[in-house]
């Protein structure tokens, strides 16, 4: 893979003015404020629990942008979705859209089809996750036998979303619309995994984010990152099995390493997480580059 500068800051944009800045994203806006445009970059700055770390993944967020082109072209007759130009300033080619302003809804659209994570934490305690009652015997890995729909409301930067009731979805958002949410994700869900399943990927899980446009019809639109490593659980199909920790092609690699004795990081300290060594960062860069390949069948 040949060398890639590691794009970590804001830059200074012509013609754009910057609004804010998420864990990943950069967000501009025209600088003479005439339209509602939004201008959405992606950096190679990687987050794990709630911190964003000192350390980039070069090339990530051209990863990250060209993944959700991708889909947001599978997805089209599901939902609309809110890109409306890939002609962006030369600086930040290849990892940023032009997008429509939406008023989203402050809910993560979480979407589980395999038992893992917190998901697995839960089913371990109470034998259901998120209120969804499962069969008993499921370990490690297992497929659900139907995917769940596990809503959270969305936190402050560095804070944890939290995990809701599909009731308090309803009293936020409205019932009528809570089930829209409900429904269009389990379709994309579907959707999604059937073509990763179609190319070897196992799609265990993912979240998506809507909203609607200012002033519209309240059509529901897909807004954000769709199916990225960064928003995904992606795992070799060949190399699943029920009972252990399946490899994944996200960013859960560099998760694990900082809770190995090898990062010398204690996750209850409350500092901050060490730099990851070049060979973690080469290795994670990897899996994210062999992901779009994977599901494009194109190189980036």
């Amino acid at each position: 893979m040949q060398e890639i500068t590691a794009l970590t800051e804001a830059p200074e944009l012509e013609g754009w003015r910057r609004v804010a800045s998420g864990k990943v994203r950069e967000i501009y806006v025209p600088a003479d404020g005439t339209d509602d445009r939004v201008l959405m970059v992606a950096t190679d700055r990687i987050s794990a629990f709630d911190y964003i770390l000192d350390s980039a993944i070069p090339g990530k967020g051209a990863v990250l942008t060209g993944l959700t082109l991708w889909w947001f072209e599978q997805l089209a007759d599901i939902v609309p979705n809110h890109l409306l130009s890939v002609d962006v300033p030369a600086e930040v080619r290849g990892r940023a859209m032009i997008c429509r302003r939406l008023d989203m809804f402050p809910v993560e659209c979480v979407v589980r089809g395999y038992l893992t994570g917190s998901g697995l934490t839960d089913y371990r305690e109470t034998g259901e996750i998120h209120g969804v009652s499962l069969p008993a015997g499921l370990t490690q890995d297992s497929r659900i036998p139907q995917p769940v729909f596990t809503p959270a409301a969305k936190a402050e930067l560095g804070e944890h979303d939290e995990n809701v009731s599909f009731e308090r979805v309803a009293e936020m958002v409205g019932w009528d619309m809570a089930e829209r949410l409900q429904d269009l994700s389990l379709q994309i869900y579907t959707r999604a995994s059937d073509l990763a399943a179609e190319r070897g990927i196992i799609l265990a899980d993912t979240k998506f984010e809507f909203g609607v446009i200012p002033g519209g019809d309240g059509t529901v639109v897909l807004g954000d990152e769709v199916l990225t490593p960064d928003s995904s659980r992606f795992w070799p199909a060949d190399e699943w099995q029920p009972g252990s920790v399946t490899p994944s092609f996200d960013k859960q690699y560099v998760r694990d390493w900082l809770d190995s004795p090898a990062s010398g990081w204690d996750r209850a300290s409350g500092e901050r997480p060490p730099a990851l060594p070049a060979e973690v960062v080469a290795n994670t860069q990897a899996r994210y580059f062999e992901a779009y390949k994977i599901l494009t069948g194109r190189d980036l």
